[in-house]
């Protein structure tokens, strides 16, 4: 979930991301990595560990606005039986605003999410999951950095996986509890794919859409995402992507760059 503070004096508002996934698989399962928004059905597995580590700056300029957000973010995954995950996020957030008033900064922790993947089905490549999780309202809502209050989400999640190409889709609900007057009920959904162009290298792409929180507006954040995904060792990858907004409450663009480490 991102969230930005903008304002003509110090104007808040969330720019949610919540994913719920379905995706549809053939034969194994293809992991949607980052640097896509969009989830997979796969699990780690009994015991096994994955850390992500990911940085993103994201540039957005309206109404003579000009707001420019860095996030870091650790992301741990952890195995309790072969078909269920859970996975914690610590996020960080850094927000300049520049208007013809001045400037604003906030800087700090953001809410923090708790996440459980269940794979429930798999049968001869095709995987369904489901990812309910909570987020933990632990950035200052005053600075923009969290909503003020604990909010819950749901993701069905599936995966399809045709050599060299695997396709994903995402269907999701956020029920976006704030104190900031924001719609509650906010839905998403989004579709990616990979391809792999050589043994170590992944071509990726993602576009999607979700219920924008400002209840003023029906313009919603429509994004779409290029990027490459390097793996120079099995358990090891280097990822870097471009998302552009397809709609004016998008952000203009963000460049993303990650680094997943499985063990």
């Amino acid at each position: 979930m991102v969230r930005r503070f903008i304002g003509t004096r110090s104007r808040l508002w969330l720019y949610v991301i919540v994913v719920a996934l379905l995706v549809f698989g053939v034969s194994g399962i293809g992991f949607a990595a980052h640097p896509l928004i969009t989830d997979d059905a796969g699990t780690q597995g009994k015991g096994k560990f994955q850390l992500e580590l990911t940085g993103e700056y994201g540039h957005d300029k309206e109404d003579g606005v000009t707001t420019r957000e860095t996030g870091l973010a650790a992301t741990l995954t952890y195995g309790i039986v072969d078909p269920v995950d859970i996975v914690i996020g610590l996020p960080y957030q850094y927000i300049r605003v520049k208007d013809s008033e001045g400037k604003i900064r906030v800087d700090g922790i953001s809410d923090i999410p708790l996440d459980v993947k269940w794979r429930f089905y798999d049968n001869e490549g095709l995987s369904f999951a489901l990812k309910p999780g909570v987020t933990f309202s632990t950035g200052d809502s005053e600075k923009g950095l969290g909503t003020g209050k604990m909010t819950y989400h749901v993701f069905l999640i599936g995966s399809k996986e045709v050599k060299p190409w695997a396709f994903h889709v995402n269907l999701g609900y956020n029920r976006n509890e704030n104190k900031a007057e924001e719609r509650k009920d906010i839905w998403h959904a989004s579709v990616a794919t990979t391809y792999d162009v050589a043994e170590k290298w992944q071509l990726v792409g993602n576009i999607g859409i979700e219920r924008n929180p400002d209840p003023g507006s029906n313009n919603h954040p429509t994004f779409i995402l290029g990027g490459v995904i390097y793996s120079p060792l099995e358990n090891l990858d280097l990822s870097c992507g471009f998302k552009g907004g397809l709609t004016r409450s998008e952000t203009d663009y963000a460049i993303i760059l990650g680094l997943t480490w499985r063990f």
